[in-house]
């Protein structure tokens, strides 16, 4: 079953155009893995996907077979789009449980679901940071207020956890993250993964890749996905570069084109 289906996707922001015509699909059960040089548009494919609004986009986004482009930032959210930023951003004076529980049940109060009480909610805020090794003193601090690099990106994936979302988005989730916490977080990851949710990780580096191991492998180069792969893909590119992939003749082809 598809969960995300992208055709001729293209995007510009102050008349230069950044993504040039993205095709991609994505399933349920499946991880994506995103791969490209610095400026080849993978944060902007994110924040399209999410609802940011500062692109002019065109082409088609089918999400859970209902029109992607047409929901605003919200709706996304209550459908069960997460993205996980790069640099995940403090939320002075709001309390990290009652930012999660307000987030949570505004998505079942929109699948017509009965809203869940502090108590229930604690419950299940136990039961998932088991999962990332969280200290329950870090939900007791405002979101993100003071928190290490490591400390934001394991309590992204702990909103992750909560929120359960139908798709995942991790835009460079392992930058400026030692190799313990990047162990940490890909563990939560992987735990997350289920037959009827899917994962899009995006990243430069394959050392990520070494603890989430991806069903497809993309390489988003100057607007466009070059070439697509399994695993392997993306090991070639850790031995050989992203110069290697881009002389390909498919990857030419296709930058010309």
């Amino acid at each position: 079953m598809s969960i995300l289906e992208i055709k001729n996707l293209k995007a510009s922001v102050d008349g230069k155009q950044i993504l040039k015509g993205i095709n991609l699909t994505v399933n349920a059960g499946e991880t994506h893995a995103i791969m490209g040089p610095n400026g080849s548009g993978k944060s902007t494919l994110a924040q399209i996907l999410v609802g940011r609004k500062d692109y002019s986009v065109e082409g088609r986004v089918r999400y859970d077979g209902k029109d992607l482009l047409d929901m605003d930032v919200e709706e996304r959210a209550r459908e069960g789009i997460f993205l996980a930023f790069q640099y995940p951003v403090e939320i002075p004076g709001v309390n990290s449980t009652y930012f999660l529980k307000a987030a949570y049940n505004e998505i079942r109060k929109h699948r017509g679901q009965p809203e869940v009480d502090a108590m229930e909610f604690l419950t299940l805020v136990k039961e998932k940071m088991k999962i990332l090794e969280l200290d329950q003193s870090l939900l007791n601090r405002p979101v993100n207020e003071g928190f290490s690099g490591g400390e934001k990106k394991r309590n992204e994936i702990f909103q992750m956890a909560v929120l359960d979302p139908k798709l995942a988005i991790l835009d460079e989730t392992d930058s400026g993250l030692d190799i313990d916490a990047l162990k940490i977080v890909a563990s939560g990851v992987n735990k997350l993964k289920r037959a009827d949710n899917a994962q899009i990780i995006i990243t430069h580096y394959q050392r990520l890749l070494n603890f989430i191991i991806p069903d497809f492998v993309h390489v988003l180069f100057d607007g466009r996905i070059i070439r697509s792969g399994g695993k392997e893909l993306a090991l070639e590119l850790e031995e050989k570069g992203y110069d290697w992939i881009v002389k390909h003749p498919q990857a030419k082809e296709l930058v010309a084109s």
